[in-house]
């Protein structure tokens, strides 16, 4: 990597009292703005309150029931019901400002306002989506993955879960049945072990003398395409499974993915091409009168097979690109400098996840930053950037030119996109990707998006978690013609750098900190098969030799309000863990992506915390939420 990163010492900032706009000021007229969106807010401005400012003299206050403020011309109530009492506390800056961030907002935020806006994430999974099987579930965890990872059952599970299908199928699990979806991932699950896993992996005699026992029934009840899944060729359930090879589908698009299933199934691999034909052709589903009508079976069976096989760089590209140009050519920001952000969509549901807060700090010093994913998405179900910006009172739906209005507005710099509105193929199947419990190839390539071009250098960050999948994302990063890209095991498999010294009894594979990846060179030792030259870097951040002291990372588990509560905290200059981590990765993005002025660590470092400290950061962030109700 291009300088060595040298011990640093940590510097204390000033603190909240001596910063140019403290927290609370700050967030005050944000809140009154959108406080009808969440009484929790109301609770989480009280708290950053009480913790940035001097404790006001008297008894202790515990607030219950925040008093939503009337729409009425200019004026707007701060009362709280407080033990029997009525009280105006730490409101007067905030009353004073707010009629001009309603009227700015307009009438769309206070509609809003109206609606629930919970703050756990498992709470944002789409109301109306069914709920798959548990007991057939917790089968898939184990016989949908990969080659060594795959845990066979034992006969007693085995029996349970065909017991379940069996009883399914005869339509007598009203309240719990199991989906479609499930059926066709666990039986490919079952038919790829069968067909091309090692020994170990392969079924367990337990599973053989369950389904011999069960099959016979199960062939009489299950739809024709699961039992072309079960035995696609055959060869499997002897005389019983003599559907399979008949089997041809419904339609051109149904016909078009039997037959690449019949190659993933025997545990083979597909073209470029090939990959990206189905997916056109069975994309979206259910959205709308006009989608097209699939199998859920073959698609999930399609999915988690591919999976399992373990995707090439050709497959998982098609799965990358597949829907580049869904919406038309990108809208391009007359920006110098952007990062595109690749979380996990699925969030994170232990750790503290700063990218937002990350996002604003880059954006302070010319660094724009857009961020997408969903507001809630399987198996984690956790924390995502859509839910806390959402729970903040922001427009989250906003579509990709709307995000470019955003990124080159001065008071913001950054902006997060839905892939609702993004690309809505990918969007429509969110629920079954619930259903077939999981990861499918689109976690790794959806990461690596790129909604918005930039007339500038353009930058791609993406989180990992399991090896073999560092190089893939790097190698699509390359594809998309970015100028820099970074690959970083953080906490959870996501982005987020921590700050805690690593155990001498670590488990074995890449430490957390981990990255690597490219960037235009200051020599001319690189790569230059696209027309633009790179030089690959592979290092490990050790945070304790950049002088932050080794700290626990701080829990949220699940808590939208917990993660805001650290990340704005930090942003009003509280020193702590979260701010460490945010400066520590806003710092090393900077650093190894190349960015201009970011050569010399420390002084990334020192840039990160200016940020920060002098309150531009929190500006940015709450400038943000207004502003995403203005674009158009």
């Amino acid at each position: 990597m291009r300088g060595p990163i040298s011990a640093f010492s940590v510097r204390g900032g000033p603190g909240p009292a001596r910063l140019g706009c403290s927290f609370p000021d700050a967030l005050a007229a944000a809140v009154l703005a959108v406080s009808v969106l969440s009484p929790q807010l109301f609770d989480l401005w009280l708290t950053m309150n009480s913790l940035l400012r001097p404790a006001l003299p008297g008894p202790s206050l515990c607030v219950r029931r925040w008093v939503s403020p009337s729409p009425a011309a200019g004026r707007f109530s701060s009362a709280v019901a407080v033990g029997g009492r009525r009280c105006r506390r730490g409101l007067a800056v905030a009353a004073s400002a707010a009629p001009s961030w309603m009227e700015e907002a307009g009438v769309e935020v206070l509609e809003e306002g109206r609606l629930r806006n919970p703050s756990v994430s498992d709470s944002y999974r789409p109301e109306g989506l069914p709920r798959p099987n548990a007991t057939v579930l917790d089968a898939q965890a184990r016989v949908c993955t990969g080659p060594e990872q795959t845990r066979p059952l034992g006969e007693e599970q085995a029996m349970r879960v065909l017991d379940t299908i069996l009883r399914s199928a005869m339509g007598e699990l009203k309240e719990e049945p199991v989906s479609s979806a499930q059926l066709g991932a666990f039986f490919a699950g079952m038919t790829i072990r069968a067909n091309s896993f090692p020994e170990a992996t392969q079924w367990s005699e337990g599973e053989r003398r369950a389904m011999s026992i069960f099959w016979p029934r199960l062939v009489q009840v299950l739809p024709p395409e699961v039992k072309f899944i079960a035995d696609p060729e055959g060869t499997i359930m002897g005389a019983n499974g003599l559907t399979g090879p008949r089997y041809v589908g419904q339609g051109a698009g149904e016909m078009r993915l039997v037959g690449a299933l019949r190659e993933v199934l025997a545990g083979g691999h597909l073209g470029y091409e090939e990959v990206q034909c189905v997916l056109k052709d069975i994309l979206p589903i259910g959205s709308s009168p006009s989608s097209i009508v699939v199998s859920e079976a073959l698609l999930a069976a399609f999915l988690i097979g591919q999976r399992m096989n373990r995707e090439t760089d050709r497959e998982l590209k098609a799965y990358c690109l597949a829907f580049d140009d869904e919406l038309g050519p990108p809208p391009v920001a007359d920006v110098k400098s952007l990062t595109h952000y690749g979380e996990p969509y699925d969030g994170n549901t232990r750790f503290f996840r700063s990218t937002l807060f990350v996002a604003a700090v880059r954006a302070c010093y010319g660094e724009s930053c857009l961020l997408h994913g969903v507001e809630w998405m399987p198996p984690k179900g956790g924390i995502t950037e859509g839910q806390m910006l959402k729970f903040m009172g922001a427009n989250i739906h906003l579509s990709p030119t709307q995000a470019k209005t955003l990124l080159e507005d001065e008071d913001t710099g950054f902006a997060y996109l839905n892939l609702q509105e993004a690309c809505p193929p990918l969007y429509s199947i969110i629920g079954l990707r619930e259903h077939i419990k999981k990861r499918p190839p689109l976690a790794t390539s959806e990461k690596v998006q790129q909604f918005v071009r930039a007339r500038g250098r353009e930058s791609m960050i993406a989180g990992f978690y399991h090896e073999g999948y560092e190089d893939p994302l790097l190698m699509l990063m390359r594809r998309r013609t970015v100028h820099a890209g970074l690959v970083v095991k953080g906490e959870e498999g996501a982005l987020s750098m921590t700050t805690k010294e690593r155990s001498a009894h670590a488990s074995k594979g890449l430490p957390v900190n981990h990255c690597s990846g490219f960037r235009t060179p200051n020599s001319i030792n690189s790569s230059e098969s696209d027309g633009i030259p790179r030089e690959s870097f592979r290092v490990i951040v050790n945070a304790q030799e950049l002088g932050f002291e080794s700290t626990e990372t701080p829990r949220t588990d699940r808590s939208i309000l917990k993660n805001l509560e650290l990340g704005l905290a930090a942003l009003g200059g509280k020193k702590g863990a979260a701010y460490d981590r945010i400066v520590l990765n806003a710092a090393m993005a900077d650093h190894l992506l190349g960015c201009s002025g970011a050569e010399d660590i420390n002084t990334a470092l020192d840039r990160a915390r200016e940020a920060i400290d002098s309150g531009k950061a929190l500006r940015r962030l709450m400038s943000s939420i207004k502003i995403s109700h203005k674009v158009t």
